[in-house]
C-alpha cells in the first residue's frame, strides 16, 4: 500500500500543472513558456537536493555511460511530456486536459510488452517479457469510463477543433511520460536514487527547452513576471515534489509490471485534486450529478485496480512457497 499512498501524494501535486496551466493561459500567457519554464526552473531546485544529499558525481558518471541514450529518454519522458500538455493547454480547458491525461493508465498498460518484468517460478526469480495484465486493463478501462461521464456534458460545448487540439496532443504526452519513465528505470537499473534520476532526465531534455525558449522568444517575446512566478510554482509542486513522489513510488515496484500499472492508476486522482483546484482558485462551475458520479467510479476503479494486482502478486508467490515448504 505504500507505493498507492507515495502515487496519491504525487497526483495532488501534479494537479498544480493544470490548475496553475489553466490560469496562466487565462492572463495571457503562452504555452510555450509555460512548458519551457517548469524545466529550466526545475535544473537548480533539483541540483540543490542532490548537492545536498553528495550525489552529483555518480549521476554524472552513469549519464557519461550512454550520454544519447540519457538524451533521448530525457527528451521523450519530459519534453514530449510536458510541451504536448502546455499546448493543448491554449485550447482546452484545464478539467478536459486533466481528465483526458488519465489515459496514460491504459498507455502505461499497453506498454507493458516493450520491458522486461521479474517473476517468480519453480526455479526462483526469473526475467520475462512483460505481458499486458487483462485485469488490470479492465480496471483501468472502469477508471476511463469514470472519467469519461465527469466530462461529457463540457465536451458538448466544445468545437471539434478545440477537441482535437486538447485531446490529441495529451494521447501523445500519455504514452510519452510512462515511456521515458520506465526506459530510464530499466536503464539505471538501481544504481540512482529518485532525486538523481529526476536530474539527469532534466538535464537531459534541456537542449529540447532551449530550442523552445529560442522560438518563444523570437514569436511572443519574453513571459511576464507573472507568469514566471507560477512557472516556478509549477515547477516545485509539479516538477519536483510530484515527480520526486512519483518516481519514487514507482522505483519501488519497478520489474512488476501488475504493481507499476496500480502506481500509475493512482494518478486518476489528479482530476479530483485538479476539480478542486478549480474550483477553488478559478471559480468554475459546480459540476453536474453526472460528473460526481464519474469521480465515484474513479476512485472506485483505482481501489479496484490495485486490489486486483496485489491478489495476482499473491497468486503468483503462492506456488514457490509451497515448494519451499515441501523441499
Amino acid at each position: 500500500m505504500k507505493p498507492i499512498m507515495i502515487g496519491i501524494g504525487s497526483a495532488f501535486f501534479f494537479a498544480f500543472t493544470f490548475v496553475l496551466n489553466a490560469s496562466m493561459e487565462l492572463s495571457g500567457g503562452s504555452w510555450i513558456w509555460s512548458a519551457a519554464l517548469r524545466y529550466l526552473f526545475m535544473v537548480p531546485l533539483l541540483l540543490g537536493v542532490v548537492l545536498a544529499r553528495k550525489n552529483l558525481r555518480p549521476l554524472f558518471t552513469e549519464m557519461r555511460k550512454q550520454p544519447g541514450t540519457w538524451l533521448w529518454w530525457g527528451t521523450v519522458g519530459f519534453g514530449l511530456f510536458y510541451a504536448p500538455l502546455c499546448f493543448a493547454a491554449a485550447y482546452s480547458p484545464g478539467w478536459l486536459i486533466a481528465g483526458t491525461w488519465q489515459v496514460t493508465i491504459i498507455s502505461g498498460t499497453l506498454l507493458a510488452p516493450l520491458f522486461w518484468e521479474t517473476i517468480s517460478t519453480d526455479k526462483g526469480p526469473m526475467q520475462a517479457r512483460g505481458k499486458i495484465p487483462v485485469k488490470g486493463l479492465i480496471m483501468s478501462l472502469l477508471i476511463l469510463l469514470g472519467i469519461i461521464l465527469m466530462q461529457i456534458e463540457h465536451a458538448k460545448s466544445l468545437s471539434l477543433e478545440s477537441l482535437m487540439l486538447g485531446v490529441v496532443p495529451v494521447l501523445i504526452a500519455s504514452f510519452a511520460y510512462p515511456l521515458g519513465n520506465r526506459k530510464m528505470m530499466e536503464l539505471c537499473e538501481g544504481r540512482l536514487d529518485t532525486f538523481q534520476r529526476v536530474l539527469g532526465m532534466t538535464m537531459a531534455s534541456l537542449p529540447f527547452w532551449v530550442v523552445l525558449s529560442l522560438y518563444g522568444l523570437s514569436t511572443v517575446g519574453l513571459p511576464s513576471k507573472e507568469q514566471s512566478f507560477q512557472a516556478l510554482l509549477v515547477a516545485l509542486f509539479s516538477g519536483v515534489v510530484a515527480t520526486v513522489l512519483f518516481f519514487k513510488a514507482t522505483d519501488m515496484v519497478r520489474g512488476n509490471m501488475r504493481k507499476l500499472a496500480s502506481v500509475e492508476a493512482t494518478q486518476s486522482m489528479e482530476v479530483l485534486f485538479a476539480l478542486a483546484g478549480e474550483l477553488l482558485f478559478l471559480s468554475i462551475p459546480l459540476p453536474s450529478l453526472l460528473s460526481w458520479c464519474g469521480m465515484i467510479v474513479v476512485v472506485l476503479g483505482m481501489i479496484l485496480h490495485s486490489y486486483v494486482a496485489n491478489k495476482q502478486e499473491e497468486s503468483q508467490l503462492k506456488p514457490s512457497a509451497a515448494l519451499n515448504e515441501r523441499v
